[in-house]
């Protein structure tokens, strides 16, 4: 008996959406599903008081990749807005990422020599030499002072753990400069469309058969008796029914809630890096867009332990769970007319622009 679609595409986020649209325009029928009331995924942008809300917290645009900025562009205007976060420690504001600039508020010092002899100082006197976990790594790359204030508050409050227990390389992620540059990415394009990354997502879609309200995997049998493939992007080990173990990740809970104010931080992201503050960070939404109405919205974030039907969002890639997830790579690879994609099919944090990226290369392998 044939079957209604081509393909059933689990997850209407980017990485699905790509997928749905790019297999739809090689003449593929495609019906996408996701369990959440709305298109877009953790990209999902909605409109308040005339100000776009980032409702599962900020994502800024950034890419290297010409092809990528070019395809994105399709869809929406991208602004010039630049990503430069500011550290809040006990009312002391800090440039983020850490540059010159930081370390002149710190240590007083003007030349990028003078900051480096600073760090240095300080990485000896701490006796570092191979750094081992967080801690020592972040120690190494900008010294005590700065550990103390800006990174290890913040680092335990998002990761729920102290920062000698968690792995060295999370902390490469982050900058740290020598010049007096508070962008906090080196990208060559930069942005957020205008009008929130919904509009993408719902442009992308054009003409593709979107059920949402429907979790496959309570409705697996039938849904898969619908089409020849499927393209999962939800959790892995939720596939497989948690057969080699629970993956785990952090997960983050918002505040939202609009201010009968014109401006209420000055800056689209402000990190509180000490211990005592509960939340994270707060990012007020308008200064994304250069907002001018007369009201603010503001988010606050809380890092939280993430457990099984809560909201996941970052993996924890460390040892134990790099080896269950390659069980269950494993499992997957054996999988007939199964693709597992994005964030959560390949348990990997991806920035939007490698969404993008990986999910037109599964195309174009899919379609080869």
């Amino acid at each position: 008996m044939s079957k209604s679609y081509d393909y059933l595409i689990v997850g209407a986020g980017l990485y699905g959406a790509i997928f749905a649209h790019e297999l739809t325009a090689a003449g593929k029928k495609c019906l996408v599903i996701d369990k959440r009331d709305h298109l877009a995924g953790n990209i999902y942008t909605y409109q308040w008081e005339g100000i776009q809300v980032h409702k599962y917290g900020a994502h800024i645009f950034h890419t290297n990749n010409p092809q990528v900025w070019e395809y994105v562009n399709r869809f929406a205007t991208f602004n010039r807005y630049t990503n430069s976060p500011i550290a809040n420690y006990k009312g002391e504001i800090y440039n983020m990422p850490f540059n010159m600039n930081t370390f002149n508020k710190m240590w007083g010092v003007i030349t990028p020599a003078e900051a480096q002899a600073k760090i240095e100082e300080q990485k000896a006197q701490a006796g570092i030499t191979d750094p081992q976990n967080l801690e020592e790594q972040a120690i190494s790359l900008v010294g005590t002072n700065i550990y103390e204030k800006l990174v290890k508050g913040y680092t335990q409050k998002q990761w729920g753990r102290p920062c000698d227990q968690l792995p060295a390389f999370i902390i490469r992620r982050l900058p740290v400069r020598f010049t007096y540059d508070n962008n906090y990415f080196n990208a060559l394009y930069q942005g957020i469309p205008v009008g929130g990354y919904t509009q993408i997502v719902e442009k992308l879609l054009e003409g593709v058969e979107v059920r949402l309200n429907t979790d496959y995997l309570e409705h697996r049998q039938e849904l898969n008796d619908l089409a020849e493939k499927v393209v999962y992007t939800g959790p892995i080990d939720a596939y497989f029914d948690y057969s080699q173990g629970i993956l785990e990740y952090r997960s983050v809970r918002f505040e939202t809630e609009l201010l009968e104010m014109e401006n209420y931080q000055g800056n689209a992201v402000v990190n509180y890096t000490d211990a005592e503050t509960p939340y994270t960070r707060i990012i007020e939404h308008k200064h994304f867009e250069f907002g001018t109405q007369p009201k603010t919205v503001i988010s606050r974030e809380y890092s939280a332990e993430w457990s099984k039907g809560d909201e996941p969002y970052y993996p924890v890639n460390d040892q134990k769970n790099t080896e269950v997830y390659e069980k269950y790579k494993k499992l997957a690879e054996q999988q007939n007319g199964v693709i597992f994609g994005g964030r959560l099919g390949e348990y990997k944090y991806y920035d939007m622009d490698k969404v993008v990226e990986v999910a037109l290369a599964a195309v174009e392998k899919e379609l080869a």
